[in-house]
């Protein structure tokens, strides 16, 4: 599957029924996952592969993951509505993801069962809730040995500083993210922002 077709599929997927600002439940643009995931197949990481969506809100990356070939997929969110929602995305696609309600934080998740090759994400950017993303990043690093993270533009040195001695970062993807209007305080339909995919290695 080309990246063309691959974000063909995934502009099919439903997004968040009642989104909610407190969690910055913004939709993945269907071009920015599909982006995500063709290069880390290309890399070698999604077929064949154990992979998890971290924050995977309507699975979109858990799904594209699962499309692509992967060994066995898992979405983790925190919010039970979105996760219907996922679910129903993969029954679209007839691919089979385990998603769970869970939060990254919770000190008591299971992480053997969780352990994978490849972890895929979109956390938050820290909007609402100031280093939101630090749980994520954390987590992330235990579970997979390589982890592609969308981040908001000018994270690298940062992401690279609070990673410093457990991860490197391997490559940074520049991209647009077109955000679309989705709570109250958003004044246009549309905002393009910048945003970076990067791709972190486990030391």
């Amino acid at each position: 599957m080309n990246l063309r077709q691959l974000e063909m599929r995934l502009e099919r997927l439903e997004g968040f029924e009642r989104p909610t600002a407190r969690l910055e439940q913004y939709q993945t643009p269907a071009p920015v996952a599909a982006r995500l995931l063709h290069h880390a197949a290309m890399q070698g990481a999604i077929e064949g592969r154990a992979v998890c969506d971290l924050g995977c809100g309507t699975g979109i990356l858990a799904c594209g993951a699962a499309l692509l070939g992967a060994s066995r997929v898992t979405g983790l969110d925190i919010d039970p509505a979105a996760i219907a929602v996922a679910r129903r995305n993969a029954e679209t696609f007839g691919v089979t993801v385990e998603f769970l309600v869970a939060d990254v934080r919770d000190p008591d998740l299971d992480r053997a069962a969780l352990a994978c090759d490849t972890v895929v994400m979109n956390p938050p950017f820290g909007a609402q809730k100031a280093h939101a993303d630090r749980p994520f990043i954390d987590r992330a690093l235990e579970l997979g040995e390589v982890v592609y993270g969308i981040f908001n533009e000018g994270s690298t040195p940062f992401v690279a500083a609070y990673t410093e001695g457990r991860a490197t970062i391997e490559e940074v993807i520049r991209c647009a993210f077109p955000m679309r209007r989705t709570f109250a305080h958003h004044r246009k339909d549309r905002v393009d922002i910048t945003v970076e995919v990067i791709r972190l290695k486990r030391i």
